[in-house]
C-alpha cells in the first residue's frame, strides 16, 4: 500500500546538494464542502501531482510526469487507487479511532500527514520522516533511529502504544522511509532532470514604503529554493537590526524571499558601507547589491513635493460643484416655488365654507 501512495503523489527536487521528496495527505470529517481525502506530492518544493477523492481527480503537474504515465501506465492506475481507495478508507479509519480515543462524538476533525525523505546525492545520506498533525496540532511523529513513535501531546500517548506494538507496521514503515522513497526520488530527479535541476536566477530589488521604513532587499524568480539572502556591513555578515523573511512560491513555480534592514540608526554616510548578498544553492556567482538611495523603489510621496497644481484643481473643483449644486437648487425654487398651506383666495373660500348653514 505504502508503495502505491508513494507513486501516487508525486516528489519534489531541489538543488544540486540536497534533494527532498515530501508527501502531504489530509482527511477530514463533518466538514461541508471538503474534500474527504486530498493528497500531493513536492519535490524539493515543487507541486508534481495532486489528487482529490471528492473530485475524483489525480492530477499531473509536470510534463515529465505525464511522460512516465504514458510509458507506465500502472502508474496512474496506482495513483487512483491510492487517491480513491486506500487513502480515503486508511484516514477514516484513523479519524474514528482518534475520535475514540480522545472521547469525541462528533464535530470537525482533520487529520493531516506529511511523510518523505532528504537524500544528499553527495555523501549518499538518506533522512527519512512522518509526523502527523490532528485539528490544528501537532500529534505524533516516526523516529527512524529507534523504529519508535513519539507522542507530541499527552493525548497521543494512546496511540503511540498501539503503533509501537504493530511490528509489521513499523517495519513497513522503515522501508517506506530508507528504500522506497529516496528510490522514487532518484527517478523523478532523472526523468525531470532539465525541469528540478535547473537554476534560474532572481531579479533582486531595494524597496522601502516610506523614508523611516527598513529597506527591503527583495529577490523574485529565482529556481530551486534553496538559497540564502543576507545583508552586509564592510564584507561582515549583519544579525543585528535584521529580519529575514521566508522563501515563498510564485505562481509559475519559482520562488521570492525578502530581508529587511533597520536603518533608523545609520547615517546617510554610511549606506554605501551596506550590501544585500543573495546565494543560490550550486551557483557559484552571488548577487550583491549595494544599498544606495538612488535604487530604491518606493510609492512614498513627500508632501513638500506633492504637486501644488494638482491639490489646487481639487479643491476648485470642489468650490464649483458646490456652486453648481446651490444655483441648482435656487433655480428650482424660484421656478416652481414653495407652495404656502393656505392662500388668501382659499382661506376665504375656507372660511365661507365653514359659515356656510348646515
Amino acid at each position: 500500500m505504502k508503495t502505491l501512495f508513494l507513486l501516487l503523489l508525486f516528489c519534489h527536487v531541489s538543488s544540486a546538494v540536497k534533494h527532498s521528496l515530501k508527501i502531504f495527505r489530509t482527511g477530514s470529517s463533518g466538514v461541508p464542502n471538503l474534500s474527504e481525502f486530498v493528497g500531493s506530492l513536492e519535490v524539493d518544493g515543487s507541486l508534481v501531482g495532486y489528487c482529490d477523492s471528492n473530485k475524483n481527480i489525480v492530477e499531473p503537474k509536470q510534463d515529465w510526469v505525464k511522460k512516465i504515465i504514458e510509458d507506465d501506465p500502472q502508474h496512474f492506475q496506482w495513483y487512483t487507487q491510492e487517491c480513491f481507495q486506500s487513502g480515503p478508507n486508511i484516514f477514516k479509519v484513523w479519524i474514528n479511532n482518534l475520535k475514540q480515543h480522545l472521547n469525541q462524538s462528533g464535530g470537525v476533525h482533520i487529520l493531516q500527514d506529511i511523510s518523505g525523505c532528504e537524500w544528499d546525492d553527495e555523501t549518499g545520506e538518506v533522512n527519512g520522516f512522518n509526523q502527523f498533525g490532528y485539528d490544528g496540532e501537532d500529534f505524533i511523529s516516526f523516529d527512524l533511529q529507534t523504529l519508535t513513535w513519539i507522542a507530541l501531546k499527552p493525548q497521543a500517548v494512546t496511540t503511540k502504544l498501539k503503533w509501537d506494538s504493530e511490528e509489521a507496521r513499523i517495519k513497513v514503515k522503515e522501508i517506506d522511509l530508507t528504500k522506497i522513497f529516496p528510490g522514487l526520488l532518484k527517478k523523478y530527479l532523472v526523468f525531470g532532470n532539465s525541469s528540478l535541476q535547473r537554476k534560474d536566477l532572481p531579479s533582486v530589488s531595494l524597496l522601502q514604503k516610506t523614508p523611516s521604513s527598513p529597506v527591503s532587499c527583495h529577490a523574485t524568480g529565482f529556481y530551486p529554493d534553496r538559497a540564502l539572502m543576507f545583508w552586509r556591513k564592510d564584507g561582515e555578515e549583519l544579525h543585528e537590526d535584521v529580519d529575514h523573511g521566508e522563501i515563498l512560491p510564485n505562481h509559475d513555480g519559482s520562488f521570492q524571499m525578502s530581508v529587511d534592514l533597520n536603518l533608523s540608526s545609520v547615517t546617510p554616510e554610511d549606506w554605501r558601507r551596506y550590501d544585500c548578498v543573495f546565494q543560490l544553492s550550486g551557483v557559484k556567482n552571488d548577487i550583491v547589491t549595494t544599498l544606495d538611495k538612488a535604487e530604491i523603489r518606493t510609492n512614498w510621496v513627500s508632501p513638500s513635493e506633492f504637486p501644488a497644481g494638482a491639490v489646487i484643481g481639487v479643491v476648485v473643483g470642489l468650490l464649483l460643484l458646490a456652486l453648481c449644486i446651490t444655483g441648482l437648487f435656487i433655480w428650482r425654487r424660484n421656478n416652481n416655488g414653495f407652495r404656502p398651506a393656505y392662500t388668501s383666495d382659499s382661506s376665504a373660500s375656507l372660511s365661507h365654507r365653514n359659515s356656510a348653514p348646515n
